[in-house]
């Protein structure tokens, strides 16, 4: 297998991975707003995720640096054809870090709420502007010969562009939701549970149509398969959520991400971004990528560090399996003064 091609396997698999850690963590964020009832169980919430949403964030980085030192042309034309929102989405990761950091350091109401908002939207606008940059990835954008953005500020902001956030916050509710029922005990297990159920038949369907365009596009029978394998791991996992088995609906929902997603990049391949004014103008991964010397030395430092960082992942939610409950919650308090007049 060429160099090429096994870095445009990797990176597609570090997106998926993000997806998949990534997509529980912005759903519990999107759930601390439309499912928790009072500030406890936003906490509790909130600790699900403590030990590893920033761990999970790195998946996010390290795909777009892949993609900078092995597919160099890709880079630049996807993040300078979609500046706008991925300005957008820089400042809601910034707002969501910022939240989950700051809103245990003044136990007051007022306080606790605003930063849930932070916390809530930014997690959303993560979430869409994250799935309307991979659809356009994989459905194409408007690039000239020299792979520059043809149009407007708003260029990108196409019907495709729409269904690709949707699906991606669809899947991080129902994500977050099934994550919530396999973490937590009491009221919020069997609330978060039955939301999974319920909603996912209707908030899978914007994933399950941009994989259904992309088939029609570019797909074949591999491709096509892996998609219909897609559709049975979500009706398992709704299956699964339906009788409260909460780790095999967990398991059904991120196959059905895994094999969706997994469809519709090897069905573009070998285009990294098509451009939608001529096929002649297609990036691929041998007229953007980078050279074979390149690609070689970041195989060799991938394949030695790739394992340590999964390994480490792998330790940290295992140490951090036990389900949580409200009762064990300490009481929030607020910090005394150091000095009092």
């Amino acid at each position: 297998m060429e160099l090429q091609t096994v870095w445009f396997v990797l990176i597609a698999v570090l997106w998926i991975v993000y997806l998949l850690l990534e997509g529980f963590d912005l759903g519990v964020g999107m759930h601390m707003l439309v499912t928790a009832r009072d500030d406890r169980e936003r906490r509790l919430m909130l600790n699900t995720v403590g030990p590893v949403w920033d761990g999970n964030e790195v998946w996010l980085i390290t795909a777009g640096a892949a993609t900078f030192a092995a597919f160099p042309d890709w880079y630049a034309s996807l993040f300078s054809g979609l500046y706008l929102p991925m300005l957008v989405v820089l400042v809601g990761l910034i707002v969501r870090a910022v939240a989950i950091e700051y809103r245990g350091k003044v136990a007051h109401p007022r306080w606790a709420r605003g930063w849930d908002a932070g916390i809530g939207v930014g997690s959303l606008v993560v979430a869409f502007g994250v799935g309307a940059a991979l659809a356009l990835t994989t459905t194409g954008i408007p690039l000239d010969a020299q792979g520059d953005r043809v149009g407007g500020p708003f260029a990108w902001f196409t019907p495709m562009a729409i269904v690709g956030g949707l699906a991606v916050v669809g899947f991080c509710l129902v994500h977050g939701a099934t994550f919530l029922a396999l973490k937590t005990d009491g009221a919020v297990r069997g609330r978060a549970g039955r939301r999974a159920a319920r909603w996912a038949p209707i908030a899978l369907l914007p994933m399950a149509a941009w994989a259904v365009v992309v088939q029609m596009q570019r797909g074949d029978a591999v491709t096509w398969g892996l998609t219909i394998v897609a559709v049975a791991f979500a009706a398992l996992g709704t299956l699964a959520a339906h009788r409260r088995r909460e780790g095999l609906a967990f398991l059904g929902i991120a196959g059905f991400a895994v094999s969706g997603a997994g469809g519709i990049f090897a069905a573009v391949y070998p285009v990294v971004l098509p451009s939608t004014l001529s096929p002649a103008f297609d990036l691929t991964i041998a007229n953007a990528a980078s050279g074979a010397y390149t690609l070689g030395v970041m195989t060799i430092i991938t394949a030695c560090a790739l394992p340590i960082v999964l390994g480490y992942q792998a330790w940290s939610y295992w140490v951090f399996r036990r389900r949580l409950r409200v009762e064990q919650l300490p009481v929030a308090h607020a910090f005394a003064a150091a000095v009092r007049r």
